[in-house]
């Protein structure tokens, strides 16, 4: 019964940011298919636009678990064209902290490799920035999501590098993809988010922010 009163809030839940946010042309800034069919999940209707190469480096004395959400912001400001004044960006960033380094995405086959190296056995920490941002107004927030991977061998790390290219993900993998179901041991918080997308944290910051509430952090 808890279980089916639970179910019954979030649909709720959803319904109602479907009817606020209509008021809104919602843009996901991504070209990261997975954002979008996490997206998709809440609902609403939205539409894509990619914002091209932006820079994704950052300043090494700053706390890493600070990076993901500049770097949402930079990319909600260095947006390729102006906000209207009815439209809601919304950008994110994804990092994987692994024994307090970050591990971006992998530019070539052995820093895919080296990367999988060290998760491998190891716990690691996802983390997601999202900016929300209007004509009139901004609002950042993370999630994080800490990971448990098994040991893995030489052959399966090479193996999911060489069949699966992951060179657009952050951690060099995808948690939907093979070594998702083959490595990971346990997760603590949210699975969208490992994939890319804190939906469940979005929807409710979401809320807050076109509602013109004060749950949500700016």
């Amino acid at each position: 019964m808890n279980g089916s009163k639970t179910r019954r809030h979030i649909l709720v839940d959803m319904a109602l940011l479907k009817d606020t946010i209509k008021k809104y042309k919602v843009i996901l800034g991504s070209a990261s298919p997975r954002r979008s069919f996490l997206l998709k999940g809440l609902d609403f209707e939205f539409t894509v636009e990619t914002n091209g190469d932006i820079p994704e480096d950052y300043n090494p004395e700053i706390n890493p678990e600070q990076v993901p959400v500049m770097l949402s912001q930079r990319k909600s400001r260095m947006f390729h064209r102006a906000i209207e004044k009815d439209e809601l960006l919304i950008t994110a960033d994804t990092l994987v902290i692994c024994n307090g380094k970050i591990l971006g995405k992998p530019s070539n086959r052995d820093q895919a490799i080296a990367m999988l190296s060290d998760l491998s056995g190891n716990r690691h920490t996802v983390i997601t920035g999202v900016t929300l941002r209007t004509s009139a107004k901004e609002a950042s927030f993370s999630a994080s999501t800490n990971v448990f991977f098994k040991e893995l061998s030489s052959q399966e790390i090479e193996y999911y590098v060489d069949e699966y290219s992951p060179y657009d993900k952050a951690g060099s993998y995808g948690a939907q993809d093979w070594i998702g179901y083959t490595a990971i041991k346990s997760i603590e918080g949210s699975y969208f988010n490992v994939v890319g997308l804190p939906v469940e944290m979005l929807s409710e910051k979401l809320m807050g922010f076109v509602g013109d509430t004060d749950n949500i952090s700016i």
